[in-house]
């Protein structure tokens, strides 16, 4: 009997647990759920950034082994469905790549081929606008412009 009383009072407390877990669970993280990575490919390594204002942030990234550049804009806190845009532009070869659309945590990926050219890229969130214009190359200063529309 007491045996029984011991399970009953150890399933009771498990219960409450269980409940108090489910109730009072983990809180909403400010961080983004993603990263560049998991968006454009583990290959892909970061080589530039740019915020956009407080809202989130553009990735500029490289994978060296296929020469791809990939564009990825991540929101700093996910929520309702914003307008959103990553793209990414090689003068030289006049290549480009983008996203637009309304999402809930970010843009892209975007991919050009880049190895050995300057890029440019950029993205928004809502009406914040980011550029980086004759990015990551030796022969050009890189000029970056935001704009709130």
């Amino acid at each position: 009997m007491r045996n029984i009383r011991t399970l009953a009072a150890a399933g009771a407390l498990t219960t409450l647990m269980v409940g108090a877990t489910a109730a009072f669970g983990p809180t909403a993280s400010a961080a983004p759920n993603t990263t560049p990575q998991k968006v454009c490919g583990s290959a892909y390594k970061t080589v530039n950034s740019a915020a956009v204002g407080s809202l989130g942030t553009v990735y500029l990234t490289y994978n060296a082994s296929n020469g791809k550049n990939c564009v990825v804009t991540i929101r700093s806190t996910p929520g309702t469905a914003k307008d959103m845009s990553a793209y990414i532009y090689v003068p030289d070869t006049d290549a480009s790549a983008s996203d637009y659309g309304s999402y809930t945590s970010y843009a892209g990926p975007a991919y050009v081929y880049g190895k050995g050219h300057c890029v440019s890229w950029g993205g928004h969130i809502a009406n914040v606008y980011v550029s980086v214009e004759n990015s990551n190359c030796a022969s050009f200063k890189e000029q970056r412009n935001l704009e709130v529309r």
